[in-house]
């Protein structure tokens, strides 16, 4: 049941909002009572909180098996860290959304407790640029940390646009991601 609530929960908050969606409308939707509701959760903000909570460890863990796997290049493993967010945005889709979209509803000490896993995230991106840097992969002129969050950029709104269905596969859009990152926009003279 719990897991069911959290489904309900993400599917009403990526349609209407964390702030328009009452516990009532969660209930009405599952047809359990309140009850049911807070034997599982304390507050529509606990529910929040543990759907963030979900989806930023999952990333994490990821994350942390791309950066652990010795066999990679500097390179392979930014793609694979951008491939794992746009990856993750087409097979969580409604997740996604809530996670990115509705942050702003959490109040202290949750907030500080997302922003420190996301801030983690970014750090460990910066570790990949760092390595390429001392590898030669990577250009050392640029401030990692300003790269790391463009690169955090460009792959945390595709949430907004990009769809599965679409024209470009989550894979084609990665690509076009790195060949801009690593190749920028400039033309053949």
């Amino acid at each position: 049941m719990k897991e069911q609530i959290r489904q309900i929960s993400i599917q009403l908050f990526a349609e209407k909002g964390f702030k328009e969606t009452s516990i009532q409308d969660i209930v009405n939707a599952l047809d359990v009572t309140k009850g049911t509701f807070y034997y599982y959760f304390t507050s529509k903000e606990q529910l929040l909180m543990d759907i963030h909570l979900s989806y930023i460890d999952a990333l994490l863990e990821k994350q942390k098996a791309i950066l652990n796997d010795g066999n990679r290049s500097s390179r392979e493993k930014l793609y694979d860290v951008i491939f794992l967010l746009i990856h993750d945005i087409e097979k969580e889709g409604l997740s996604a959304k809530v996670y990115f979209r509705e942050m702003r509803n959490l109040s202290e000490p949750h907030f500080s407790k997302i922003a420190e896993k996301r801030e983690q995230f970014r750090k460990q991106i910066e570790a990949i640029l760092v390595e390429g840097m001392e590898k030669q992969e990577f250009r050392k002129d640029l401030p990692v940390d300003i790269v790391a969050l463009g690169v955090l950029g460009m792959a945390n709104w595709s949430y907004f646009w990009f769809n599965p269905e679409g024209r470009e596969s989550d894979r084609a859009v990665s690509d076009i991601f790195m060949k801009l990152l690593l190749e920028g926009l400039k033309g053949s003279q």
